[in-house]
């Protein structure tokens, strides 16, 4: 099976594009060309070849009259056509792969709609001119376009070398760039499903301080949104770290803009670290409360359990 993109400098949309359609056809071949004769014969033409459609493996956006958006308006470049036709089965082939779990369709679609939400759109702006970067001076496609050789890079080469070992160095490039998105890919499925996986965990987490305070016995779970939008008697979370050998004391955030909490830690504490720390707390094994006082720490359960009911109080 043969995927075929076009020479020349690359963008993070054709190299997103030809990264899903890798990994569920591992194995394929990926010819990076002009020459129409070439791409004619690929399985899949991604971002080059003037067609868009995903029944015949086409998934360009440069031919006039193209005019395929998103509903919000946002035009598609070739990440996001792929991505449309693709998402939720990538999105499902990396979560039985990589994450061990069978998702449904549905979950397996709502991910995918939230990943071109959160990212894709943003490279395919980025690609049609209707943003500078995805998003920002250090966006992804910023990053993914650092990749593709220099002047100096071709200053580099040998007098004779020509057009074919420039183009050699680019393909080498674009595949370093290709394992970049490939983790940036299975890392937002992996973080979506272990936040859903996490949800039964922590709705089944213990309260305690009368349903004020929750209790996580893995510091590592997601718990953020599903305490926000489902628990609100719930002013702070304590949890444990296996990591760090120590319990941590969590605010919780209004929102997921800002770090304007429910109930801040006390004043007192802002900044303080060990011995300090300990003095105002009277907490003996206190390690430190962050200067923002969203989040503090103590090495026992019971240290931080009354550094929580002094910040109830």
């Amino acid at each position: 099976m043969i995927i075929a993109t076009h020479s020349g400098k690359f963008h993070a949309d054709d190299v997103w594009a030809v990264v899903v359609l890798d990994l569920l056809h591992p194995g394929c071949e990926l010819v990076r060309t002009r020459d129409p004769e070439r791409i004619r014969q690929a399985d899949f033409a991604v971002d080059v070849g003037g067609i868009w459609d995903p029944a015949s493996g086409r998934f360009d956006h440069h031919q006039k009259g193209f005019s395929g958006a998103r509903p919000s308006g946002v035009v598609y470049a070739s990440a996001g056509l792929v991505w449309r036709e693709h998402g939720a089965r990538c999105v499902r082939h990396i979560a039985r792969t990589l994450c061990g779990h069978a998702l449904g369709d549905k979950e397996a679609q709502e991910m995918a709609y939230a990943i071109d939400n959160d990212l894709v759109q943003y490279l395919d702006m980025a690609d049609t001119g209707a943003a500078r970067n995805a998003p920002g001076g250090y966006g992804l496609s910023a990053v993914i376009s650092g990749f593709n050789p220099t002047w100096l890079d071709e200053k580099g080469l040998a007098p004779d070398a020509g057009a074919e070992a420039m183009e050699a160095m680019r393909m080498q490039r674009f595949r370093r760039a290709m394992d970049v998105i490939a983790d940036v890919l299975v890392n937002q499925v992996r973080y979506r499903v272990g936040s859903m996986l996490a949800l039964d965990e922590v709705r089944a987490s213990e309260r305690l301080e009368k349903g004020r305070l929750l209790f996580l016995k893995n510091a590592a779970l997601p718990w953020a949104a599903v305490v926000r939008n489902e628990m609100p008697k719930v002013v702070f979370v304590l949890s444990y770290s296996p990591a760090e050998q120590r319990h941590l004391l969590h605010t919780i955030p209004k929102s997921s803009e800002s770090f304007e909490a429910r109930k801040d830690l006390p004043a007192s504490w802002a900044g303080l670290q060990g011995a300090d720390l300990a003095a105002v707390t009277g907490v003996e094994d206190a390690v430190f409360c962050h200067n923002n006082l969203f989040i503090a720490a103590a090495v026992s359960f019971e240290g931080a359990l009354r550094m929580a009911r002094q910040a109830l109080d």
